[in-house]
């Protein structure tokens, strides 16, 4: 494996080179590689050190932010789809050491696969040269997120802000039906918010949650779009607004 590439690629310097390549062993090459240790405890730790570090970053950093919205910036970079474009963008997937059959079936794309990478790596960090060393990575790669989520916080739980616009205008709570398209390594999913028996936003993601969101955030628009003065319309406009 190319230890030195990938630690340029992170600008780190590695006391124990074979911390790195660790974590970029997933279970399925161990398998096949016995007496090699897997990347899972490096992820175990990573894990717990990212949510540290992003936790302390967004108190520093949003001083005005209450509780709430600090976990929603918290969640909008400490999650397995944000994780995995981060590890996208460095490249990981072409270090990893995957299984035949998991190689073959696109691990090296997969979001899950490489977001617990990532939460490796970070683990190898710490564990290689402590807790400044993880924090600079972290606010390095993952640091200049938190605005973006910020500013967009009100859209981070697309689905309360739908139900809570129906409920509020007289509609029933919105419901969810979801399909999916592709292979296992590159499924799409399509989700549509209903309302009242009625379709009345579309949305598309890399999971289902993620679709859903975006039909909520659909939907939500076009309720809000039609709703009258006095908070009510009828369930005909908004599907009307949505289509």
């Amino acid at each position: 494996m190319r230890v030195d590439e990938l630690a340029a690629r992170i600008e780190r310097e590695f006391a124990e080179p074979e911390l790195l390549a660790r974590a970029m062993a997933h279970r399925s090459w161990c398998a096949e590689h016995p007496g090699n240790l897997s990347n899972e405890r490096l992820e175990f730790l990573g894990d717990a050190v990212l949510g540290w570090v992003v936790a302390d970053l967004a108190f520093s950093r949003f001083d005005e932010l209450p509780e709430g919205a600090l976990t929603g910036v918290r969640k909008g970079v400490v999650n397995a789809l944000a994780l995995a474009e981060v590890a996208e963008q460095l490249g990981l997937g072409e270090f990893l050491l995957l299984g035949r059959g998991e190689d073959a079936a696109g691990g090296r794309q997969k979001p899950s696969i490489l977001s617990d990478a990532l939460e490796a790596v970070i683990g190898a960090v710490y564990v290689d040269g402590g807790p400044d060393a993880a924090y600079e990575l972290i606010e390095r790669i993952v640091g200049p997120r938190l605005e973006e989520i910020a500013t967009r916080l009100d859209s981070l739980d697309n689905k309360s802000r739908l139900q809570e616009l129906a409920v509020r205008s007289g509609f029933g709570v919105p419901v969810y039906a979801s399909r999916s398209e592709g292979p296992d390594h590159a499924k799409r999913f399509f989700a549509a918010a209903v309302i009242d028996d009625r379709i009345v936003g579309e949305g598309a993601g890399r999971s289902k949650k993620a679709a859903e969101q975006a039909a909520a955030l659909a939907a939500a628009d076009a309720l809000a779009a039609v709703l009258d003065d006095d908070g009510a319309a009828d369930a005909d406009g908004v599907a009307g607004a949505a289509g």
